[in-house]
């Protein structure tokens, strides 16, 4: 049995009001309780992640898939988990309002919505994103539920010089009503600290897909939060098909890095 939902919602809050901390992205059940037993606060799902794990690629997992997902996450762990609600698998924001619902009734302790148009590939028009956060916002509020709404813009992804727009879609989604502000592709230190002095006194969470700053330096730029995405997802996709490549080879070597079955057993066998 886990922690009930509000408790792992009003933990997860409190981790926003002050400090930084990373919040890893488990891609299943196995690899959230590895993450809960490694002694992380909070955990985030990941799109790409999940679909990889389903022989997907990324945004290629309908809603349903989605929230089944969610509900195994939030019930396997003790933690806190931030859903990657991807564009609230609908277009028109009462859409996106009656998918929050849905999301919520998983357990989730936040969730995000991207200002993508997955039809398109393009980004929505600045006002209607900004009425798909403010949906999500209604809905969560009619809820009762205590669920952090984090907003993102994807701009930068295509451009990572798109700064000012980005920045000026952040500042309308939280006042909109978003808790936490999120721009994935922003990597620039000086680009970082305008982003956080925008949004403040609301979190801004930072995207790391590859080494680079530490947390430390992240945190002394005023970021509250730092995901990894799909980031350990590929690295554990890459120790397999490393140890896999071998294997066809004709070579077992690499199978030399695999970890013990017996602290794997210990690992999952404390989980209920």
């Amino acid at each position: 049995m886990t922690r009930p939902a509000a408790e792992k919602r009003a933990a997860f809050r409190a981790l926003h009001q002050q400090g930084c901390f990373v919040l890893p992205n488990p891609w299943d059940v196995g690899s959230a309780r590895m993450l809960q037993h490694l002694g992380f606060a909070a955990l985030a799902s990941t799109s790409s992640g999940l679909a990889w794990s389903l022989g997907r690629a990324d945004n290629a997992v309908g809603r349903d898939d989605v929230l089944r997902h969610l509900g195994a996450l939030c019930a396997g762990v003790d933690l806190p988990v931030n859903a990657d609600f991807e564009s609230g698998f609908a277009h028109a924001p009462e859409g996106v309002a009656g998918n929050v619902r849905l999301a919520i009734e998983t357990g989730v302790a936040g969730l995000s919505i991207e200002d993508l148009d997955a039809r398109s590939g393009a980004l929505y028009d600045k006002a209607l994103a900004i009425e798909r956060i403010r949906a999500a916002r209604a809905a969560i509020d009619a809820s009762g539920e205590d669920v952090l709404l984090v907003a993102r813009t994807e701009g930068m992804l295509a451009d990572s010089a798109a700064l000012a727009p980005a920045i000026d879609r952040l500042v309308a989604f939280a006042e909109a009503g978003a808790d936490c502000l999120y721009a994935p592709g922003v990597v620039a230190r000086a680009d970082i600290e305008a982003m956080v002095r925008a949004v403040a006194p609301r979190p801004l969470n930072v995207l790391m897909m590859r080494p680079g700053m530490s947390v430390a330096e992240l945190a002394g730029l005023g970021v509250r939060r730092i995901s990894v995405g799909g980031g350990l997802a590929r690295a554990a996709w890459a120790g397999m098909l490393a140890a896999a490549e071998q294997l066809k080879a004709g070579s077992f070597d690499g199978l030399g890095k695999a970890l013990p079955s017996r602290q794997l057993n210990d690992v999952f066998g404390s989980f209920p």
